[in-house]
């Protein structure tokens, strides 16, 4: 495929084209050699949706990315001159402008030591991936033409994850490409080949020198992905779990008892986290799913009748939050909902009992407070049983639970409503004067209504009235 033209001809990338040949046109007035490269073209060839663009110029990006924003009528770009690139704040699609170059390492950091600018070919060879290693000429004379220096074509249609350079050397320059090597392979599915998985393995260690809030940012990346398991299996196989969350990592291998559950937690876990992501697009859920459990290795003990225990993980899970939140940078709004969450998932379960009460279900309505679908949704997720017979009964058990809370919900609403029969017509009723006897009256009749004695109506109300009114 040599010229990719025709696969922007599709509606939905209408304003993704006009962005592209303004650009392209303004390449060609000023003699610049310019394309559209990464993940656009990887994202455009596998027909995907794109939000941005990355454009490289080859010369000097950032003057480049001066004159595009005038002409797409954008007063003010973000540049960063040591890297020559610019961030044109185009909405809905962001545009990024770089100037084609190289750049070199030293070991104890993934900063640049040194830029150079140089031609489109070195540029691509400094990317990550054979897939994001791909550009699109967008001058009017050649729009569309494909460059593929590194085969990213073959590897999208055998769903490869490979480096255009020798994978260490990848690697090394910029340790956090192992992680974006789990969040592809998970968001799209990709196999990553057997040469970057060995050297992922080797060079684990080296994701120390980056900093805990790119490590979390890319971490969340795989969450958000469809089936999280999988950037989260190759993070545990690689050694790389072992290093950014070692409370996950232990998980492995630790058996727990299977009636309910994968015998090994740390699978148990992956897959409570997949069925979150099937019921809920919400990111904080999905870290809550991974989460829940982070205190049963820490809890278990054997039971030689029941077998695995894990007493007290949700109390100890929400304590141990706060030393995972500190590690890896989260804000406090998602540390206090992970903790809450964790602290309350055993609880819905325990509503099943006949014998519970309204007050005991309203106790738990107000530990969850906003959370409470969040809370629910996560306790569906949460069952991994391969016996159909023993999750159809733990599914019932949550519709009782749901029952239970919608009929409380109900009787709270209920009870904020007035009497059909008003205080003044109980006095004139009854003959009475206004005081506490006039209130038990009314309390009566609301009761009667809420425990379905009678209808909420006033006729039903006044008969009710004129029946009890002597008796209290």
């Amino acid at each position: 495929m040599s010229n990719i033209k025709g696969l922007l001809k599709e509606t939905r990338y209408h304003d993704v084209c006009d962005i592209l040949k303004t650009a392209g046109q303004l390449g060609q007035n000023e003699a610049i050699e310019v394309h559209a490269v990464g993940g656009f073209v990887r994202d455009l060839l596998m027909e995907r949706d794109i939000n941005d663009i990355d454009i490289v110029a080859v010369g000097k990006g950032i003057p480049f990315a001066e004159k595009l924003a005038d002409e797409l009528g954008i007063k003010k770009i973000v540049s960063f001159k040591k890297f020559g690139t610019a961030i044109i704040p185009n909405s809905p699609i962001q545009i990024e402008v770089a100037t084609a170059r190289t750049e070199s390492y030293n070991d104890d950091s993934r900063q640049p030591t040194e830029v150079v600018y140089t031609d489109l070919k070195r540029d691509l060879l400094r990317r990550d991936f054979t897939i994001n290693a791909m550009a699109m000429d967008i001058r009017p004379d050649t729009f569309g033409e494909l460059s593929d220096p590194f085969g990213g074509i073959a590897d999208l249609n055998e769903n490869i994850l490979r480096t255009p350079l020798d994978p260490d050397e990848t690697f090394s320059d910029d340790p956090l490409r192992m992680m974006r090597a789990a969040y592809f392979s998970s968001k799209l599915g990709f196999k990553i080949n057997n040469e970057c998985l060995e050297s992922i393995e080797r060079q684990a260690g080296r994701i120390k020198i980056v900093s805990w809030e790119r490590i979390r940012d890319e971490f969340i990346k795989i969450l958000k992905t469809k089936k999280p398991s999988i950037g989260l299996t190759i993070l545990q196989k690689t050694g790389l779990m072992e290093i950014v969350f070692p409370e996950i990592h232990i998980m492995y291998g630790m058996e727990q008892t299977s009636e309910w559950h994968h015998k090994d937690i740390f699978y148990h876990t992956l897959q409570v986290v997949d069925n979150a992501a099937q019921l809920s697009e919400k990111m904080e859920l999905r870290f809550a799913a991974l989460v829940h459990d982070i205190a049963k290795p820490k809890t278990r003990r054997i039971n030689e009748t029941k077998g695995y225990t894990f007493h007290g993980h949700d109390a100890a899970g929400e304590r141990m939050l706060n030393r995972v939140a500190r590690r890896m940078k989260l804000s406090n709004n998602l540390k206090e909902y992970l903790k809450k969450i964790t602290l309350l998932h055993l609880r819905p379960i325990a509503l099943v009992k006949d014998i519970v009460t309204d007050s005991a279900v309203r106790r738990l309505m107000a530990a969850a407070g906003d959370e409470l679908d969040d809370l629910m949704t996560l306790c569906r997720a949460d069952i991994t049983s391969k016996n159909p017979n023993r999750v159809e009964r733990y599914i019932k058990n949550f519709e009782i639970v749901e029952e239970k809370m919608t009929n409380v919900v109900e009787r709270d609403a209920m009870k904020a409503f007035q009497s059909p029969v008003r205080g003044d017509k109980i006095m004139e009723i009854c003959g009475l004067e206004e005081g506490k006897k006039v209130g038990k009256i009314k309390e009566a009749i609301e009761e009667a209504i809420l425990d379905g004695k009678i209808e909420n109506t006033y006729a039903a109300a006044k008969q009710y009235l004129l029946k009890i009114k002597d008796n209290l």
